[in-house]
């Protein structure tokens, strides 16, 4: 194979094992443990995470979120952690099924089920429940988060194999989605809207963000409606 070609299985299937339910291609292996993420949300140390620190709501005893875009759960966990109680949309049904098993077992692991329990999926397109909920009178969450999938890089051989596994399975928006996606975000009437973003790449939907927080290889874009005053 020759540097820069597409190193990424051409297939992957859903095996259960027992660790977990696990997906597999070539000789890579890919499934949703929370307990990798132990590390990350120690005392001192889940207050230094970037996403933490982007959707933090002053005054919030009970704060909510909506992660559109949930994928394996890692930045919920992040924001449960934190505090968020938070739903969880994905769109792919392998993809959940991963997550789905994942959370599973992180409720009934004592170290982990505290924070799993703030945690819950829906299966299926987040754009239909933001539009019925501004439709609903239900209150609206603190934070809406998208997380829209990072184009793949040239050399793929660069990118992290569990990235490999995911593109084999979901591409990432184009600008239309991006656009339909963001607004959509807005229109639910959150008090922030928070954007993973590439460190060096564009502003989702070419929308220049209220502020960002900036890492060595990811960068957080944070909108604040101008009716909401957090700052």
């Amino acid at each position: 194979m020759h540097e820069g070609e597409d190193m990424a299985p051409k297939s992957v299937e859903l095996r259960e094992t027992d660790a977990g339910l696990t997906l597999v291609g070539d000789n890579m292996e890919l499934r949703c443990d929370f307990e990798e993420m132990l590390p990350r949300i120690k005392p001192g140390r889940l207050q230094q995470e970037l996403l933490v620190k982007a959707a933090k709501v002053k005054g919030a005893q009970s704060p909510t979120a909506i992660d559109c875009t949930a994928g394996l759960g890692q930045d919920s966990f992040l924001l449960a952690a934190a505090g968020f109680t938070v739903r969880m949309f994905e769109r792919d049904e392998t993809i959940a099924a991963l997550l789905e098993d994942g959370l599973s077992r992180a409720g009934n692991n004592p170290v982990v089920s505290g924070i799993a329990k703030r945690m819950s999926l829906e299966r299926g397109d987040s754009l239909r429940y933001l539009a019925a909920l501004v439709k609903s009178d239900d209150i609206p969450p603190d934070v809406i988060y998208l997380d829209p999938m990072f184009p793949a890089r040239q050399k793929s051989a660069a990118v992290k194999k569990k990235f490999q596994l995911l593109h084999v399975l979901e591409n990432p928006c184009d600008e239309a989605e991006e656009e339909t996606l963001i607004r959509a975000a807005f229109a639910a009437g959150p008090r922030k809207v928070v954007i993973k973003r590439p460190v060096k790449g564009g502003h989702l939907a070419g929308i220049k963000p209220s502020y960002s927080i900036t890492g060595k290889a990811v960068r957080y874009d944070v909108l604040v409606p101008p009716s909401t005053k957090l700052q």
